[in-house]
């Protein structure tokens, strides 16, 4: 479990999280939805410890992260997987290389050990096939899920995505969001995703959380959110013509 204490974070004078606090919990999909810039991305930099709080407590299972001094803060970010939102691979790197570059960074395994791992990584995604190939070579569907097989390679207990779906095709994002939800409960771990993608908070939204400029203003379960008393939420939820669409089945019984 990750909890979230009261935290606020500034920038030059600017509030940008707002005395926000959340229970993100263990072997479920946390979802934190909300306009861009409303302090998704700054709140997932300051869970990995990227950017520093103003106030407030960040704890992994009950230990402040926060207050921790370096060492112990790198053995707490060993156990952290991170999907960036452009997947942030080595171009220069095959995607066997990509994937075992934090058993390079953290680990003592020896080549045969991290062979296993990688191998073991990749068929989790299932793309044991294109190991030997350059992210160039690839579909952008393959180069998230190299990056989530990389994400995993240290047996993390959490994985932070940030949007993981940006930029791909409606069909892709299903089987990303398919693998998240399956890695996340295979092996129990705390999943916290930033998205703007409704679609996704439908299909794996074990939990979900509403953040308006900086505030948490909604938080329950993908089932409770068509029928959230908060304007806000009602927004963002229903700007697009999809969104309408939900809303006019949700109305009919129809989900």
């Amino acid at each position: 479990m990750i909890e979230v204490k009261n935290v606020t974070k500034s920038f030059a004078g600017r509030v940008v999280l707002d005395d926000i606090s959340i229970n993100f919990e263990q072997g479920k999909t946390n979802l934190i939805i909300g306009h861009s810039g409303s302090g998704k991305t700054v709140l997932l930099k300051c869970i990995v410890g990227l950017l520093e709080i103003d106030k407030g407590e960040i704890l992994f299972n009950s230990t402040d992260f926060t207050r921790m001094n370096f060492k112990d803060k790198k053995e707490v970010r060993k156990q952290i997987g991170m999907l960036f939102q452009g997947g942030a691979l080595f171009d220069s790197s095959t995607v066997e290389e990509n994937v075992r570059f934090p058993l390079d960074m953290f680990t003592d395994m020896l080549p045969h050990e991290k062979r296993q791992r990688v191998n073991f990584c990749l068929k989790c995604v299932k793309l044991e096939k294109v190991s030997k190939l350059f992210p160039s070579e690839i579909s952008g569907g393959m180069k998230k899920r190299v990056a989530i097989a990389r994400a995993i390679a240290l047996n993390p207990k959490y994985l932070l995505c940030d949007e993981p779906n940006s930029g791909l095709d409606p069909m892709t994002s299903l089987v990303i969001d398919s693998l998240i939800k399956e890695i996340t409960e295979e092996f129990n771990i705390t999943t916290i995703v930033n998205t703007h993608d409704m679609n996704s908070v439908m299909e794996i939204g074990d939990k979900v959380i509403f953040i308006y400029k900086g505030q948490k203003m909604w938080e329950g379960t993908k089932d409770g959110i068509f029928t959230a008393d908060n304007q806000h939420l009602n927004d963002f939820i229903f700007a697009s013509p999809m969104s309408k669409k939900i809303r006019s089945l949700a109305k009919g019984g129809g989900i």
